[in-house]
């Protein structure tokens, strides 16, 4: 009877109410004095206050009158732009285990310096087990955690044999048997129905896997095919890790909507290759500081990936914006901002990969993404003007999510 308590607390406990409300913060909020940025494609209005009330903003301009009893956020010469996306983190490192049981003050602190110190109001968790981001989104939807909207896709789907090899070094067995590798077209299908049921929102394919160092193993073409399938028939977004010409040609030819990264494997991935990508309306998180951070910092090796980005970009593609933070422990923003940078976008090309790209894609534009009346209150406060650096979406002083504050910089 404890072995069956027991194992009820630890699996399945987890899984209950995967996709619970959310709250929206009571109250009134104002930042005065502000340079705010409505979106990307807006000019910036100078001198502005904008105001919070319930959760959503009620008003931003000049002339905006602060009601008694508003909290005030502190801002001297400040700008403010709609809340971060991050559409690539994971949730597996060891501190994040069960997150269902683990004190409020420890999660915060992790949440904060991994996310929300990030500016991040919203991230997409390509690939960790639902335990943990079922956990962690039902005590942050509930209040007692201070943390982003969470969407997340459980575990990635496998080729057969295709556990990647940085996976199979780091991860103990029990975790790398659970981890789906489906030989059919019928078994990948059921895997992604038993995912969406449990609670995932996206799902996530190893289209090029490296079982190897230089060594890419891609999905059967079927498998992939037949996993995207229930994704759509489900109105999910359906993610893809590349790897490679042939990895990327897998995603293409089974209809996935994301590509997790740029290939980094370029050989193939020509100006023809991206161009029909953008025709098919695909999009691409870079996630460049990873390769720089995990891989090298080689010219040879980093160059052709910023040109893939570049071409991308040039050519209409939609970018996201994403770090792969959690297998990169490394959780600093501004190495990926220079990165993008150096691949020719500017600060309101970066500001619509962290905005209102992801918003549009996921198909949330009417309440996230922009500063604009009755949209919810999801809001970065920064030191410093993007516009003048790229790297100032880094100089977080504030993020406010719901209306909510989830992280303020000590003075």
């Amino acid at each position: 009877m404890l072995f069956l308590g027991a194992a009820y607390l630890l699996v399945l406990r987890p899984f209950r109410q995967p996709h619970p409300p959310v709250h929206l913060a009571p109250g009134s909020l104002a930042i005065q004095g502000a340079k705010l940025y409505p979106s990307p494609d807006a000019a910036p209005l100078e001198g502005a206050t904008l105001l919070v009330r319930d959760g959503r903003i009620a008003a931003l301009g000049p002339d905006v009158p602060v009601p008694d009893g508003a909290r005030l956020l502190p801002c001297h010469g400040c700008v403010v732009t709609a809340g971060y996306w991050n559409a690539h983190v994971h949730f597996t490192e060891d501190k994040w285990s069960f997150a269902d049981w683990k004190p409020a003050a420890t999660l915060d602190a992790q949440l904060q310096d991994m996310l929300t110190s990030r500016g991040f109001t919203t991230v997409v968790d390509v690939g960790s087990d639902l335990r943990v981001t079922l956990s962690l989104r039902r005590r942050i939807e509930g209040g007692e955690l201070l943390g982003p909207a969470i969407y997340t896709s459980g575990s990635g789907l496998y080729p057969p044999n295709g556990i990647p090899y940085y996976l199979r070094e780091q991860l103990p067995f029990f975790l790398l048997w659970l981890m789906p590798q489906p030989s059919t077209p019928q078994q990948a299908a059921r895997v992604v129905e038993e995912n969406i049921e449990r609670g995932a929102d996206v799902l996530k394919l190893f289209t090029g896997a490296y079982v190897a160092r230089g060594r890419v193993l891609p999905m059967p073409e079927a498998i992939a095919t037949a996993a995207v399938a229930v994704a759509h028939a489900h109105h999910q977004l359906a993610f893809s890790h590349p790897s490679d010409l042939a990895g990327t040609l897998v995603a293409m030819q089974a209809g996935v909507d994301v590509l997790a990264h740029a290939p980094d494997s370029p050989q193939g991935i020509d100006r023809a290759l991206l161009d029909t990508m953008v025709q098919q309306h695909m999009a691409m998180v870079p996630t460049l500081k990873m390769f720089a951070t995990t891989v090298t910092t080689k010219a040879a090796y980093l160059q052709p990936i910023y040109e893939e980005v570049r071409t991308f970009h040039g050519l209409g593609g939609q970018l996201l914006f994403g770090t792969d933070v959690g297998y990169m422990t490394d959780y600093r923003t501004e190495e990926e901002f220079s990165a993008l940078a150096a691949c020719g976008l500017n600060a309101m090309d970066v500001l619509r990969m962290l905005t209102t790209a992801p918003a549009a894609r996921f198909g949330v534009s009417q309440e996230k993404g922009t500063l604009a009346v009755g949209r919810l209150a999801d809001l970065v406060v920064l030191d410093a003007d993007p516009s003048q650096d790229v790297t100032n979406f880094a100089r977080v002083r504030a993020t406010v999510r719901l209306g909510r504050v989830v992280y303020l910089r000590p003075e």
